[in-house]
């Protein structure tokens, strides 16, 4: 079994068929409570992407995915890529992930890029403290040995869900925080894919209570990315209508400068409280 290249984000592994790669679906690429981990959205995102540019040999423009279902720890995901235009300068795309008949994602995509002396943005970073003056913020439903343990968050601005008591809507409905991987990796257009989707973490803050959300898809387009070590994710949750949650997010580098922006739409759910979990764990334990 080839072993995963130093540093990589996950371990995608092509095949004889160049449009077809495996994911192996390890712990470390999961989410969720201990006894219901499954394989991060973002991450299925990002290797789409990655299998998409490895086949087309083009950069990512945007990406979206349709969440389908969920694929366990200790699964491999297919990866099938179609293109079905390849023009002079662009490239439109798609991936299926799935496991055998099971369909997990669903990713459409443009690659490509164009010569110009234009670049340029309009969306200004929000002024929040520097890395290092902003508290470390951890995610109480996350473990130790799942994605989450892999980037290190610092809260810049609203309220992070670590578990304490979470009253009282949101003015603003927005949570700013830095992050950056513990394993030394720098912003490219993978691991944007992945911190992207973490658009969840700001419903709890947004409409005050013990909640998050299941992701129905996510979109990210890029502008220009550069090698920054901190990522500052600027999430506004938009609207909570009908049980489901619209919110966009822009990701800058350490100077200010836009690297892509994002959005999603979500279930809405409501969580017990970490005293209740640790109460129900405690009442079936042997």
């Amino acid at each position: 079994m080839r072993k995963p290249e130093p540093n990589a984000l996950f371990d995608l592994r092509a095949t004889h068929n160049s449009h077809r790669f495996h994911l192996p679906v390890t712990m470390d690429l999961c989410v969720g409570m201990s006894d219901r981990r499954f394989l991060f959205g973002g991450v299925g995102l990002a290797a789409a992407i990655d299998a998409m540019q490895r086949t087309s040999g083009r950069p990512v423009i945007w990406a979206t995915a349709h969440y389908l279902s969920f694929a366990r720890p200790g699964s491999t995901v297919d990866l099938d890529v179609w293109i079905p235009v390849a023009g002079n300068q662009t490239s439109q795309a798609q991936v299926l992930e799935h496991i055998e008949d099971s369909k997990i994602i669903s990713v459409v995509a443009a690659l490509g890029a164009r010569d110009s002396a234009i670049t340029d943005q309009w969306v200004p970073m929000p002024q929040v403290a520097p890395p290092g003056d902003c508290p470390v913020a951890r995610n109480w439903r996350a473990g130790d040995d799942g994605l989450q343990s892999r980037f290190e968050v610092r809260l810049a601005h609203g309220r992070y869900p670590d578990g304490t008591v979470n009253e009282g809507r949101s003015q603003d409905g927005r949570v700013a925080f830095w992050i950056r991987s513990t394993e030394g990796l720098l912003a490219d257009p993978l691991l944007l894919a992945v911190v992207a989707d973490y658009i969840s973490l700001a419903i709890g803050n947004a409409i005050g209570a013990f909640a998050g959300g299941n992701s129905l898809d996510n979109t990210i387009r890029y502008a220009r990315v550069e090698p920054s070590e901190w990522v500052l994710c600027d999430i506004r949750i938009e609207s909570v209508h009908h049980g489901v949650v619209h919110g966009a997010m822009h990701l800058f580098d350490e100077g200010g400068l836009l690297m892509a922006t994002a959005s999603q739409s979500l279930i809405l759910r409501h969580y017990d409280s970490p005293a209740e979990v640790a109460a129900r764990r405690a009442a079936i334990a042997p």
